[in-house]
């Protein structure tokens, strides 16, 4: 049921990183796949290294924040395939500041790129998405949308794509339109590989490791395809169980309660 033969996808903020392993994914299965991102460079080179490889993708530069520029992907979309079955809000920033020493300006474009843009997203590909029969829209946001997490902006823009993701599923359901979100954990790509974070929160993992873009991939994949066909408006959390309950657990192995 994961074979996505015919269907068309978009995917934002895919030219690297987690979009790019869920581009590679989609497009392995069937899918064709357009690459959406302001990363020109690596979009192209993305496009053209999977071309090479037979599978079908097109990249086009999107920015998540112009509606003109969503209206280009759609216009593609449908100039290409006639069709949209997928959309992949991936694309997203983060800006590691706290609230005393982040700036208004800072704050509002991270809800922007975050937020709007999922919106945006969403408002743009429903009419195309309905044409089709239907689909699956697929926003991603974070385990941060469950607590407080030292960056107000990411924080609350993630809380609040959880909340858009619920209104869109009960509004898109009559189209035929699934819309559910994913909730990442700590997963380790080239963009925060340095970070000085990654040890403390890996030794605070139930699982004692970082997530890999292809899993979190696999999860996109799932509630992309017919293999969810009665999941919407959900939030699914893959973090190797540290929402589920990391500092107890870090307690109990203090204390002796637990030893693994």
């Amino acid at each position: 049921m994961s074979d996505l033969t015919g269907k068309l996808a978009i995917v934002t903020g895919s030219a690297r990183g987690q979009g790019e392993a869920e581009v590679r994914l989609l497009s392995s299965r069937g899918a064709a796949v357009i690459i959406a991102d302001v990363l020109t460079e690596e979009g192209e080179s993305l496009e053209k290294e999977l071309q090479a490889a037979g599978r079908e993708v097109r990249f086009i530069r999107l920015d998540v924040c112009d509606a003109a520029s969503w209206q280009a992907v759609i216009d593609l979309a449908r100039d290409w395939k006639g069709r949209l079955d997928i959309l992949v809000n991936n694309a997203g920033i983060i800006n590691r500041t706290l609230i005393g020493t982040t700036s208004l300006e800072a704050f509002e474009r991270v809800m922007k790129v975050n937020l709007s843009g999922a919106f945006l997203g969403i408002q743009s590909a429903t009419g195309l998405m309905a044409e089709s029969g239907g689909g699956s829209i697929v926003n991603i946001a974070s385990n941060s949308g469950y607590s407080g997490h030292y960056d107000p902006a990411y924080t609350s823009s993630k809380w609040a794509l959880r909340g858009l993701t619920k209104t869109a599923a009960m509004e898109l359901v009559s189209k035929n339109i699934r819309v559910n979100a994913v909730c990442p954990g700590l997963v380790v790509t080239g963009l925060n590989a340095s970070s000085p974070h990654l040890k403390p929160m890996i030794e605070m993992t139930p699982m004692k490791r970082s997530g890999k873009p292809e899993e979190i991939a696999e999860l996109v994949l799932f509630l992309a395809s017919d293999a969810s066909s009665f999941i919407t408006g959900e939030d699914f959390v893959i973090d190797g169980g540290f929402t589920a309950g990391a500092a107890y657990r870090g307690v109990a192995e203090r204390t002796g309660i637990y030893s693994a």
